[in-house]
């Protein structure tokens, strides 16, 4: 009967149902793998989880530390261009002066050189009238002397004298010359 009674409970369960002794034995199996599961692997998917979660913030950190040397290094960039900058600014300002100065120097420098060329010129005009003027008091005088000799029908050979009337002769026609100006 207890057969009978078994094949009928049977067909009158839904096939989806499980039986009473098969749903306790698997709850019994899952706690037993659940057991297992959570003592041996859950503390070491929780390690790994950690170990990733720390060097995921690591990372972070290291990161944003990294973020903050680049930027550190940009600012020092920064500030030594622009000390560069004003460096070349200065040192060009500096060229600049020095280039007016050379420049001033070299105009006085011509300008003293030119003066200078100036004065010789003056002095050898002055020595060259000089010269020419002597030369032609020479020849003055002897043309002088040729035709008062000529005139007076006597030489007058004698230099000392020669000389003398050359002299008094060129000084009377200075003076003329002097007292028309």
């Amino acid at each position: 009967m207890n057969a009978l009674f078994l094949a009928q409970a049977e067909e009158s369960q839904p096939p989806i149902v499980p039986h009473l002794d098969e749903l306790v034995v698997g709850l019994i199996a899952f706690a037993i793998v659940f057991g297992f599961l959570a003592k041996k692997l859950l503390p070491n998917i929780n390690k790994v989880l950690d170990e990733r979660r720390e060097a995921i913030e690591g990372g972070i950190e290291k990161a944003e530390s990294a973020q903050i040397e680049a930027q550190s290094v940009l600012e020092q960039y920064k500030a030594q261009l622009a000390e560069a900058r004003h460096e070349a600014a200065r040192l060009r300002q500096e060229a600049q002066e020095q280039g007016a100065t050379i420049i001033a120097e070299m105009k006085a420098e011509g300008q003293r050189q030119r003066e200078e060329i100036v004065a010789a010129g003056h002095a050898q005009i002055e020595a060259d009238r000089k010269a020419a003027a002597a030369a032609l008091r020479q020849d003055v005088g002897k043309l002088a002397t040729d035709l008062a000799g000529k005139l007076v029908g006597e030489s007058l050979e004698d230099s000392a004298r020669q000389s003398r009337t050359i002299d008094r002769f060129l000084d009377e026609l200075e003076e003329k010359a002097e007292a028309t100006r």
